[in-house]
């Protein structure tokens, strides 16, 4: 025998993997070992004390805020003068608005739209929608809208409780804080 050959059979054993179907054995620190009552009589149950991961939030549905009383109330003529012009072959939307204008501050503001804008304020009665711009509503709520015809005009006329002063010709109004 050569030197080579006795040093080898003095050196430990390479330790061997186990064949398939062996498990080694587990060896559990006695720090780390779980008592009597940390586990469960059942023994279907879990045998750790994690707490499962939080259920997921159901998300509400965002709740739609609805106006108690309509901004403005339209009159039977008001009503059926709309409806006309929705019967028309372009069928528009009516907007109502206040501008700076005339002697006493404001004056109303028609204008025929395709479609609201992103803060119009929506109002509907009979079945006729009327769309009041979102900075105008301020000085229109509560008020009434009617349509009246003469020998020299036709045109929608408005009853407004919020108004405190108005020009001699009718034209521009100026609402009370």
């Amino acid at each position: 025998m050569s030197a080579s050959s006795s040093s080898m059979s003095n050196a430990p054993p390479l330790p061997r993997s186990p064949a398939l179907g062996e498990t080694p054995p587990v060896v559990i620190p006695a720090t780390l070992a779980p008592s009597a009552k940390d586990l469960s009589a059942d023994a279907s149950s879990p045998q750790t004390a994690a707490r499962p991961p939080p259920a997921p939030k159901a998300e509400r549905p965002r709740p739609t805020i609805r106006a108690a009383k309509a901004a403005i109330t339209m009159t039977p003529g008001a009503v059926e003068r709309l409806r006309a012009l929705m019967k028309s072959p372009t069928p528009q939307h009516l907007r109502i608005g206040v501008r700076n204008k005339g002697c006493a501050g404001l004056s109303y503001h028609l204008e025929y739209v395709d479609r609201p804008g992103k803060f119009d304020e929506v109002v509907e009665q009979d079945g006729v929608k009327v769309l009041i711009d979102s900075k105008a509503l301020f000085s229109i709520i509560g008020s009434e809208m009617d349509w009246q015809e003469d020998a020299l005009s036709a045109k929608f006329a408005f009853k407004n409780p919020n108004i405190k002063d108005a020009c001699g010709c009718g034209e521009s109004f100026t609402v009370g804080q």
